[in-house]
């Protein structure tokens, strides 16, 4: 993997026009689901009794993977727990890792309670890039087996997501099979995390409507 699963998934949501992700709340669960992929990935994470469990420590070597890992580390919980839990401030590290890198400029408003931050994309060609590699991937004519598991995660995540930018809503409709597909792919590394990102859509639903947690 050529750079972190949060960090593409963030570029991926990143709208040039809102001077951030295309939605904060939905960005949140994103990154923090693509950490999750991410961890489990690189051998981690497993899955026993329905519980997130740390099969190999860290560090990792990323710190927003490192700060997730430690999290998990300290916890008994299941796959959506974590989808939701501390989400805003993985979003957060996400983009201060990316400005650390260079990739992002970071501007906290005037009044962050209200304005929150802004940030732009120092290179808005590899933004569009990305997003034409994972739509390509979507529209592909191989077989969803033959798809690696990180362009799996992010076509399944930005499909959840509704990341008009990346999967169009034709695209939805067009490939809803191959995207199921890709989806399920999650299931080689857990069974319950392929459960979490086909309900992702309505947990972040419950999350803007003022029930899903911080």
């Amino acid at each position: 993997m050529t750079d972190a699963l949060p960090h593409r998934m963030y570029l991926l949501a990143y709208d040039e026009a809102a001077r951030g992700p295309y939605d904060r709340t939905r960005t949140g669960f994103l990154v923090r689901v693509a950490a999750l992929v991410d961890l489990t990935l690189r051998g981690h994470l497993t899955e026993r009794e329905g519980a997130v469990r740390v099969a190999e420590p860290g560090p990792v070597g990323d710190p927003v993977l490192d700060g997730v890992l430690d999290e998990v580390a300290a916890s008994t919980h299941g796959w959506k727990h974590l989808a939701r839990r501390n989400r805003t401030q993985t979003l957060q590290a996400v983009e201060d890792r990316l400005a650390a890198r260079g990739q992002l400029t970071v501007e906290d408003g005037r009044i962050p309670v209200l304005s929150g931050r802004h940030t732009t994309v120092r290179d808005p060609d590899a933004v569009r890039a990305l997003r034409a590699h994972v739509t390509a991937v979507l529209r592909a004519a191989n077989s969803p087996q033959e798809v690696a598991l990180e362009d799996a995660a992010l076509v399944a995540l930005a499909a959840a997501g509704r990341i008009g930018s990346v999967v169009s809503g034709e695209d939805r409709r067009r490939h809803r099979a191959r995207i199921d597909a890709l989806t399920g792919r999650l299931g080689e590394l857990a069974p319950g995390l392929e459960t979490a990102v086909h309900g992702m859509r309505t947990t972040m639903i419950a999350a803007q409507g003022g029930m899903g947690g911080s």
